[in-house]
């Protein structure tokens, strides 16, 4: 499918209603935006396959549904850091943040380093891709060893006291995710959350209680991952 074509059919989706829909329902403000509900865009993805020069035409073409199907075409392994860069500075929401930090970022090869450098920047939505990212990447590498995410765990306290709430609610999330990869990662993140629910930060007292009742709750799934270690 050329670049015309899948534009001619996100403009056939257009709906300027669900632009201001999506923008109270969900905060989801965006430029350039068509009104193109995600899970249409997932239909139309399947259907233009992978197609990483494609996906590159779309995302300079500055529509924001355009971007989002580019996050969806685009192969993961071949994310460089240059354009991991130039995708993250164009994050206006937490919607096309998570599209391309769960689809791409943390399926690719540069997801650690995102994770660490990511979590040092200043604007909500690039810092809110480390922590996306770093929740994302609990499941995209199935047999990472624990180390990895311990090594994560001190990054996570770092970052709870920051009161915005993209970014608090994405370190809460990472944070749950850890805690729900194994048995050993879920009494770490719970250490964790209690060490955070003792700093002197709102931000941080609802991270540490919101994970808490979810990593010790009756019905909490934790997994077994690497599967070599807790599934022999």
């Amino acid at each position: 499918m050329k670049y015309n074509q899948v534009i001619k059919k996100l403009k056939a989706l257009a709906n300027p209603e669900k632009v201001a829909f999506k923008a109270k329902k969900f905060n989801i403000v965006s430029n350039k935006s068509l009104g193109v509900y995600h899970k249409d865009l997932k239909v139309l993805a399947k259907e233009i396959g992978t197609n990483n020069d494609l996906a590159l035409e779309l995302f300079d073409s500055g529509i924001y549904e355009a971007r989002l199907l580019c996050s969806k075409i685009f192969k993961a392994k071949d994310v460089t850091n240059e354009l991991a860069e130039k995708w993250v500075k164009s994050f206006e929401n937490w919607e096309i943040c998570d599209s391309f930090c769960m689809g791409l970022i943390a399926k690719g090869p540069l997801a650690k380093k995102k994770i660490v450098q990511w979590s040092k920047r200043k604007k909500e939505f690039e810092k809110r891709a480390a922590f996306a990212t770093m929740a994302a990447y609990c499941m995209a590498d199935k047999k990472a060893e624990n180390e990895v995410y311990e090594n994560f765990l001190p990054i996570i306290k770092a970052a709870a006291t920051d009161d915005r709430i993209y970014v608090k609610k994405a370190v809460n999330w990472a944070l749950r995710s850890i805690g729900k990869r194994n048995i050993d990662l879920n009494k770490l993140a719970i250490t964790t959350a209690k060490e955070i629910l003792e700093f002197d930060s709102k931000a941080a007292e609802w991270i540490a209680k919101d994970a808490i009742k979810e990593l010790e709750g009756d019905g909490v799934n934790i997994l077994d991952y690497p599967r070599s270690v807790y599934r022999p």
